[in-house]
């Protein structure tokens, strides 16, 4: 396995609804990138707080200015990230230069709690002595490449500018399959669901699920999923 596959990968993520959505999840190198663009920019915003509190600094004194700065700091290093992550981007000035965007690992935005949770943890990740080894060794041992603070929060950082994927399509069968058996309504409004998002699962997906109604079909595999479809199709054309 090559070094680009390894550490950005394409993951599948199968919804409480059985929809399944991909996420391309960001390794190390672009997540590092972003925040060296949001730490640039934090120090600017820094230098420029401090060339203002020299001068206020005469007429309000030296200690209070420099009280002032430390709180600018304070909010710059810790509610920085906070702020543009719980919002509805969902990421830095740094993470939207290159293209990142923090979510739930289902892949719904992050709540503020959650923000809060892997921003605060960064301290630890950043441990010892702030080279992160923590943190980067969390990321490459995880499967979702999750530092600390993420695994904390339950929180994933992925690409949120990728081309869509191809679905596989799952037209509707031409000769419609009368049920072999009587079904109950719910295992009918089933049937019906398998067929209207079919087109939503891969053909690997819709080859799983079929097979659990093999004893429906009498086969599995794709002869199972045209069989299951022509059922579903017959039990639309009769209500109809």
């Amino acid at each position: 396995m090559d070094e680009t596959a390894r550490l950005d990968t394409l993951q599948s993520v199968e919804l409480a609804e059985g929809v399944e959505i991909r996420l391309r999840m960001a390794g190390p190198m672009p997540r590092a990138g972003a925040y060296l663009i949001d730490f640039l920019i934090r120090t600017a915003v820094l230098m420029v707080g401090g060339l203002i509190m020299a001068f206020a600094g005469i007429a309000i004194g030296g200690r209070v200015a420099g009280g002032l700065m430390w709180l600018a700091w304070f909010l710059m290093d810790w509610l920085y990230p906070v702020f543009f992550e719980a919002g509805k981007r969902g990421a830095t000035p740094g993470k939207r230069v290159v293209g990142l965007r923090v979510v739930q690992a289902t892949g719904s935005p992050i709540t503020l709690g959650q923000a809060v949770v892997r921003n605060f943890l960064r301290f630890i990740d950043g441990m010892p002595l702030f080279t992160y080894a923590f943190g980067m060794t969390s990321c490459l041992a995880s499967k979702r490449f999750q530092r600390l603070g993420d695994l904390a929060a339950g929180t994933v950082v992925i690409y949120d500018r990728i081309p869509p994927l191809p679905v596989s399509a799952a037209p509707p069968p031409m000769v419609p399959l009368p049920l072999p058996v009587g079904l109950t309504a719910d295992e009918t409004r089933a049937l019906v669901l398998f067929r209207e998002r079919a087109g939503l699962w891969s053909e690997g997906r819709r080859v799983e699920i079929a097979d659990q109604a093999s004893a429906l079909t009498g086969t599995t595999g794709n002869a199972g999923v045209s069989r299951l479809m022509a059922m579903a199709h017959w039990v639309q054309e009769k209500r109809d």
